[in-house]
């Protein structure tokens, strides 16, 4: 999950700490009207979802892997995203579908900085 704009392991993540900051899961990636965001595109796109199981935290790793810088490379992807684990090994497809999104990612995240800029 996303913990004010950061990526954190919900799983040991007390919600008390989360009280009063901004919350995103993986259901909160699409926009209000339902279209996937652009890492989800990438994720179906390339088949890096397998069987399922770690597609939620890999998707949130992935965004947050993109907005930190880290995703310059499939080896620099692979080494930022190597702490979540696929029992399905579709390690080549996510890193294909981290690279591909990244662009879409990045001018998503400008579009949103500068409308929130234009509202302040």
């Amino acid at each position: 999950m996303h913990l004010d704009g950061r990526r954190v392991l919900s799983c040991l993540t007390l919600a008390a700490s989360a009280h009063g900051g901004e919350v995103t899961t993986v259901e909160g990636l699409a926009a209000p009207d339902g279209t996937p965001h652009p890492m989800q595109e990438a994720f179906h796109a390339n088949d890096a979802f397998q069987c399922g199981f770690c597609t939620p935290g890999q998707l949130m790793s992935a965004i947050a892997c993109v907005r930190e810088g880290h995703a310059g490379s499939a080896a620099e992807i692979r080494e930022w995203m190597s702490g979540n684990l696929c029992r399905c090994a579709a390690y080549s497809q996510i890193t294909a579908a981290v690279a591909q999104a990244a662009p879409d990612v990045r001018r998503r995240d400008a579009e949103r900085a500068g409308s929130k800029g234009e509202r302040a």
